[in-house]
């Protein structure tokens, strides 16, 4: 049996093989593991040290929180970033800035034409009504693209991911008019926090962090000629709006909050009390090779 020291040892993980692997899977692998035992030889890690890693490892996918992991540990808003690096490269970054889907999106919400309603009408909350339009990098307005839009409740939940609310609350896809226009009605978000003693919760508490997110509404914009934006809006005035462990606030996209009180402006809505008016237009970025969107669906 072979004797190895730690860098004929790495060698050997390394480039160990009984057929060709894929090149790339490969290439980072090696980096991740060649990290890896530098930090383990740097650090003295110890084996008691490492199991503990490994445990907390296997509570994290046992709990399907490696989606809230990676936000927290900053890696979502750096894809964002360096995307957003090879648009300016390339001299295509136009149009309403990315940032993060986080783990909490549902494909195949009910879709709607023109306008939604995204909550049952079981909660209770802030009246809020969001508006605007799909344009292209030329202002031009983009007819029939999908706003997906999901949001947490007034108490922070997320459907399919709580027991309250029930299944697609606060979950619509809308197609836009002719005008490029959509508009929709639910309630006010809440900021939200990780499941307190969950292994996110457990990492975050030893860094000497928080879990909060601030109050955010989540898009994901598609348009035939067009790559998918997948971005949100920020509430002003929440306190964890400059703090938020997702690394995710980003300045335009912090919108401006218009509260309505006056009975025809109400009546005009189709309300009965008063609301909170967000306006915000969705521009796209002209589309390079590989990164077309799908065809919107057709209205029944």
């Amino acid at each position: 049996m072979a004797e190895y020291s730690a860098r004929e040892l790495l060698h050997a993980v390394n480039s160990t093989r009984i057929r060709e692997g894929n090149p790339r899977v490969c290439a980072i692998t090696a980096r991740i593991v060649s990290d890896l035992f530098r930090t383990i030889e740097e650090f003295d890690v110890q084996t008691s040290e490492f199991m503990s890693a490994i445990k907390w490892l296997n509570a994290v996918g046992d709990s399907g929180h490696f989606g809230l992991v990676a936000p927290g540990l900053g890696f979502d808003r750096l894809l964002d970033i360096l995307e957003d690096e090879r648009a300016r490269r390339t001299g295509n970054l136009h149009g309403t800035p990315r940032a993060i889907e986080g783990p909490l999106y549902v494909p195949d919400a009910p879709m709607a034409f023109g306008e939604a309603r995204l909550d049952d009408g079981t909660d209770e909350g802030d009246m809020l009504i969001m508006e605007g339009r799909v344009l292209d990098a030329r202002g031009t307005p983009i007819p029939a693209s999908i706003v997906d839009v999901w949001h947490a409740s007034p108490e922070g939940f997320y459907s399919h991911f709580h027991p309250k609310p029930a299944p697609y609350n606060y979950r619509r896809r809308i197609q836009t008019d002719e005008g490029g226009r959509y508009r929709f009605r639910s309630l006010m978000p809440s900021g939200y926090a990780v499941p307190p003693g969950s292994p996110t919760a457990v990492l975050l508490d030893l860094l000497g962090r928080h879990g909060r997110r601030p109050a955010h509404i989540h898009f994901m914009i598609s348009a035939p000629g067009h790559p998918t934006l997948t971005t949100q809006i920020n509430i002003p005035g929440d306190p964890y709006l400059d703090d938020d462990f997702a690394f995710a606030t980003r300045d335009p996209l912090i919108v401006t909050l218009e509260s309505v009180e006056d009975h025809p402006s109400i009546v005009a809505a189709g309300l009965d009390q008063p609301f909170t008016r967000i306006g915000f237009d969705f521009v796209l970025s002209p589309a390079t090779e590989g990164e077309l969107a799908p065809a919107p669906i057709e209205k029944w």
